[in-house]
């Protein structure tokens, strides 16, 4: 017998979880519920925490949060999907809601209970993130909608109130946009494939099909031909040996009963599946021909090629929102402000001060005396005194700093937690909400990794018998907190993300920055600033206990010297009581956490100062071009 439970809440539980299984065709799913956001990864379903007390609004949300994540995990196929997705950001949102949205409809046909619990799950997402209370489109995700209305028109289902609400205001312009596309809708539910292509025309309706990247249906036609067209110009060597063998096989046996024939023929079969997976030493392969082996895989690193990485599956690149409940993050971002209200005034002075030197630089300021242009009107009575005098025209000249974009990227390590991480959110908001003003855009980016001392990787790694120098050997989580189009009012609780208990963790800096690097390269900017704030080298304890101690720190140099080599980001970094100048060429250190929000502000303004040996001064480097 089992043994009694004193939680209530226990057997609801386990009753949903088998319930939830069953309904996802996966009876090895482990289901686990958490406060940690809802979702699938591998083998394993986070589901909203049950309490003691089973509120009616805790069970709903459970229920339907378990009947959405079944649902995608019996309905939808990772490779399909994969091959599929577009590589840019928005048409990568609008994809992945639609096909969410699909498998809910699936669901809904199959099973009409589930679209009921489903929707109250729609309506607690909505109710979190205040989609009743937008009254423009501007206000609302669009991807959201898009999500929304698919399942709607799959349905036929009212979405909840807040929901509704979202779609509406985008409803016109999607349906005006996309309606002929729209038609097809119901007839591609059933097909991942086929709704996929719905998608993506979808996607380019919108106008974002300048983010969809190649076909891939065109990429395979055009690769067929090519083994068509190679397969052409290859003789069969053995095509007609094989014909007489069989011949002279046929008349040397004539009395082979039909049983020993039918024997030989699936010999036969299972010898030529077999060939297409291992080559024995007795096959003999055409004269100048070689077995085709898979093309390799690619680098972990575009820095080092020798920079290895045991395992990626459970490296993590997540939106702060997506790491939180709303309304932790308003705790979060309150306590926050409570931390550091003595210190906001002066933050808020320097950040004042680098205003008023950026919009300095943004008066207007004219050539005058030229040829052509708009006309001086200030020069006329010249004209007018001695008419042939020439006119005069002016030419307004360019700002330096136009066109520019700005990434932040916050080490989340275990060391800075204290004051530390505070006033690196802090002054990030100040600044952020600064050069937003003056018409910068700026990402703020936090790095650190999803366990100690190793995670999933490394008991991969010891479940695989423990390969020597197995390289990087922990779960990497790296943290969106503020895209660089996204507008400071709607993202500015993600910075209280990093007072959570159990964020921070440990830091490998050199992939970080790499990421954060292909992030600014992307961009369309002409100019792109990217400002490396840590208190320390790389450390991960798992990685460096079987590698080579110098491992992380090498590649960092290795990443540094890439991104400073190839000149399409100017790279800056800040050492909090660690001298970070033997690393990056253009670097400070400051030995006190409250002087970070005056070294930041300083080594901004530094780069919009059109005098380079103002530049160097305050960049800490010797010699000024």
């Amino acid at each position: 017998m089992s043994k009694p439970t004193d939680n209530p809440a226990d057997p609801f539980k386990k009753a949903l979880a088998e319930a939830t299984k069953v309904m996802a065709h996966d009876s090895e799913l482990t289901v686990s519920y958490s406060v940690d956001p809802s979702g699938l990864s591998g083998e394993s379903m986070r589901l909203p925490q049950v309490s003691r007390r089973m509120t009616r609004q805790e069970v709903l949300l459970a229920r339907g949060t378990a009947d959405a994540l079944a649902l995608h995990r019996r309905y939808h196929d990772a490779s399909v999907h994969s091959r599929y997705a577009p590589p840019g950001d928005m048409a990568r949102d609008l994809y992945e809601a639609m096909e969410t949205a699909r498998c809910e409809a699936m669901g809904a046909r199959d099973m009409p209970g589930t679209a009921s619990n489903i929707d109250v799950k729609i309506e607690n997402d909505a109710m979190r993130r205040g989609y009743e209370s937008m009254t423009d489109a501007s206000e609302a995700p669009l991807a959201v909608a898009a999500g929304y209305l698919i399942r709607h028109l799959a349905t036929g289902r009212p979405m909840p109130k807040g929901a509704q609400n979202v779609m509406e205001l985008w409803r016109g312009f999607i349906e005006e946009q996309a309606g002929g596309t729209l038609d097809d809708l119901q007839e591609k539910l059933s097909n991942q494939t086929e709704f996929a292509k719905f998608a993506r025309q979808m996607i380019e309706d919108l106008g974002y099909g300048d983010q969809l990247g190649e076909d891939p249906d065109n990429v395979d036609e055009d690769q067929e031909d090519q083994a068509e067209d190679d397969a052409e110009e290859q003789p069969d060597p053995d095509s007609s040996g094989e014909e007489d063998q069989d011949d002279q096989t046929a008349e040397a046996d004539p009395e082979q009963s039909q049983d020993e024939q039918q024997d030989s023929s699936e010999a036969q079969v299972s010898m030529d599946e077999l060939a297409d997976e291992e080559m024995g030493e007795e096959t003999e392969m055409p004269d100048g021909e070689a077995p085709l082996e898979p093309p390799a895989p690619p680098p972990a690193s575009e820095a080092d090629p020798n920079y290895k990485v045991y395992l990626t599956q459970h490296d993590e690149e997540i939106r702060a929102e997506d790491l939180a409940e709303p309304q932790e993050l308003e705790r979060l971002r309150a306590y926050l402000d409570q931390q550091l209200d003595p210190l906001k005034g002066a933050v808020s002075r320097l950040a004042n001060k680098l205003q008023r030197r950026l919009q300095a630089q943004q008066n207007r300021s004219w050539e005058f005396d030229l040829e052509e242009g708009v006309l001086d009107a200030g020069r006329l009575a010249r004209v007018v005194a001695n008419p042939t005098t020439p006119l005069s025209f002016k030419r307004e000249k360019d700002t330096e700093f136009r066109d520019t974009v700005v990434t932040l990227l916050l080490d989340n390590s275990g060391s800075m937690r204290g004051r530390p991480i505070s006033i690196a959110a802090i002054c990030a908001d100040v600044l952020a909400r600064t050069l937003e003003r003056c018409d910068v855009k700026v990402e703020i980016l936090g790095f650190t990794t999803r366990a100690w001392k190793g995670g999933q990787a490394r008991e991969a790694w010891l479940n695989d018998g423990r390969p020597q120098q197995p390289g990087r050997l922990n779960d990497l989580r790296h943290i969106i907190y503020k895209s660089a189009d996204a507008p400071w009012r709607r993202v500015r609780d993600n910075l209280g993300l990093m007072m959570k208990e159990g964020l921070l963790k440990e830091n490998i800096d050199g992939e970080a920055l790499e990421w954060a690097h292909r992030r600014m390269v992307a961009r369309r900017e002409q100019r792109k600033i990217l400002m490396v704030i840590s208190d320390g080298a790389p450390v991960d304890d798992s990685t460096l206990s079987v590698n080579p101690a110098n491992y992380l720190e090498k590649h960092l140099r290795d990443v540094i010297a890439m991104v400073e080599k190839r000149k399409q980001v100017e790279l800056l970094a800040i050492g909090i009581g660690h001298d970070v100048t033997r690393y990056y060429d253009r670097a400070v250190t400051i030995t006190d956490v409250d002087q970070l929000a005056g070294a930041m502000t300083e080594q901004l303004a530094s780069l919009f100062d059109p005098d380079p040996r103002a530049r160097a001064r305050v960049m800490g480097i010797l010699r000024a071009s």
